[in-house]
């Protein structure tokens, strides 16, 4: 897909790459965001993050901030996270698909309808489960097929986007159409490690199946010059 997709889209950079700043610290987390960002869109804080720092840690950061805190309860529980923290003014929060379609609505409609509103992005399957770990929770569905199912159940109750694994980006796209972002953890570099990632993918062959942006966190933040490896990753896919 185009970059184009990514421009108009209210407060939403054209940049694809989104660095997560996978650090409980402060002082590094804004250090990494100062550091990537001229080759990164947007940068990810995560639930370790948020816990350990709150509100009062969220400042100091440039450019637009993906706050993934994958919130999972009952509607009205969900509803009022959203609202908390609509404040600090998140680019993209996350919720989890599995809580059901009333869940996913309450966190959509929390947002409000400001052109530069949070967007709503529903968690399909973590990327660090595999068929096997699938099976295991109990879901009958391969992986790709329960992605679907979770997929279409969000964008029907109003989800902005999904974050999906990028070997379901292209089923996605082509069953959804063009409208969803698609937020594509699991991101690693030719030569990573996989680490505690089980379905992973290229920066340019997740771009390719479909990814509006994709996240990449330790291969970048724990290489022995991280801004050569942002820089290369910006340049890989840039064009797409």
């Amino acid at each position: 897909m185009s970059s184009d997709r990514i421009a108009p889209a209210g407060s939403l950079p054209s940049r694809r790459v989104i660095v997560s700043l996978d650090t409980p610290d402060p002082a590094t987390a804004r250090a990494w965001n100062q550091a990537f960002a001229p080759y990164s869109g947007m940068s990810k804080l995560g639930l370790e993050y948020y816990l350990a720092n709150g509100p009062q840690g969220m400042t100091g950061f440039e450019g637009p901030i993906f706050l993934d805190l994958k919130l999972h309860d009952i509607p009205n529980t969900v509803a009022a996270g959203v609202r908390s923290v609509l404040p600090l003014k998140p680019a993209l929060l996350t919720v989890h698909a599995g809580g059901g379609s009333a869940m996913v609505a309450a966190a959509r409609n929390a947002t409000g309808d400001a052109a530069d509103r949070t967007r709503i992005l529903a968690v399909t399957i973590l990327t660090s489960l595999d068929a096997e770990a699938v099976a295991a929770i109990g879901f009958a569905e391969d992986p790709a097929r329960q992605v679907l199912r979770l997929a279409k159940l969000a964008v029907a109750a109003g989800a902005d986007g999904l974050v999906c694994s990028a070997h379901e980006a292209a089923l996605l796209r082509a069953e959804l159409g063009p409208e969803p972002l698609l937020v594509v953890p699991g991101i690693r570099p030719v030569g990573s490690e996989a680490s505690d990632q089980s379905r992973t993918m290229t920066p340019r062959a997740a771009i390719q199946a479909g990814a509006d942006y994709i996240v990449v966190g330790r291969p970048i933040t724990q290489a022995a010059d991280p801004a050569a490896v942002a820089s290369s990753i910006a340049a890989d896919i840039a064009g797409l």
